[in-house]
């Protein structure tokens, strides 16, 4: 048995083998600094032994892109524009992923885009049983966010210089006092703790993560955190307790 604090994103494969992921860039929509950032989130979860990356190379929008293919083993697909305000990347990014997924041994898919036409792609990968990683930015539409398995904003996997100058009591207050504020996070919360409690009002932090992933595409990498646990310790209304290293949480009596 685990006993350890588990974060969401680990539960959904505990007790698994480590995941084959396809990684499949929309270069047109993703950014390239923030790829070290995916790459090393997908790394806890397995293997990324396909990396493709799409667009039009000859574009100067892809310059940024290139120095990122060799240090990361990406390989470029190239993708002419064949008709003006027609996006053919997703054709051929949803073609590849077709093909991934009915001829390669692959146990989940990564999209990084920010693009909400890729929604039937991860409707139809989830319904042939890959898990699916998004990774996008704020501006990213809520269907396609909504559909993957999980899904993480690349801002959020960038440490930007201003940041890495700051003291870490200064990011780590910030970040409570933002959770803090947000009541659709809280009440996602309580209702997780409600809906995996014992008779006594406690849930097991590792149980919490597991209904999260399974009804939202919920990730505490979102929130500055990177366990479930230390996201649940700054909530005031919540009371904490560690049973033989294993973490439990329950909604403080009002």
């Amino acid at each position: 048995m685990v006993h350890e604090e588990i974060n969401c994103d680990q539960e959904m494969i505990l007790n698994r083998d480590r995941l084959q992921i396809a990684l499949l860039i929309d270069c047109d929509n993703a950014p390239a600094k923030s790829i070290e950032g995916v790459i090393n989130q997908l790394s806890k979860y397995g293997v990324v032994n396909i990396r493709n990356a799409y667009g039009d190379w000859k574009s100067s929008y892809m310059k940024s892109w290139e120095p990122k293919l060799h240090k990361h083993a990406i390989i470029p697909i190239q993708q002419f524009a064949y008709t003006s305000g027609k996006n053919a990347t997703d054709i051929a990014m949803s073609i590849d992923a077709m093909e991934i997924l009915y001829t390669k041994k692959v146990q989940a898919f990564a999209l990084m885009t920010s693009d909400s036409d890729f929604t039937p792609l991860v409707t139809k990968l989830l319904s042939n049983g890959m898990q699916v990683f998004g990774f996008g930015e704020n501006k990213t539409p809520e269907p396609f966010i909504n559909a993957c398995s999980q899904f993480i904003y690349t801002e959020n996997l960038i440490e930007a210089d201003s940041k890495e100058a700051l003291p870490k009591e200064i990011l780590k207050e910030d970040r409570v006092k933002a959770v803090r504020k947000n009541k659709n996070l809280i009440k996602m919360l309580e209702n997780a703790i409600e809906k995996t409690s014992d008779d006594s009002g406690w849930s097991y932090v590792a149980r919490v993560g597991t209904y999260l992933s399974n009804n939202s595409s919920f990730s505490t990498v979102n929130y500055g955190y990177q366990k479930l646990g230390e996201l649940l310790k700054a909530v005031p209304s919540f009371e904490i307790k560690m049973e033989k290293l294993a973490m439990y949480v329950k909604i403080k009596d009002s």
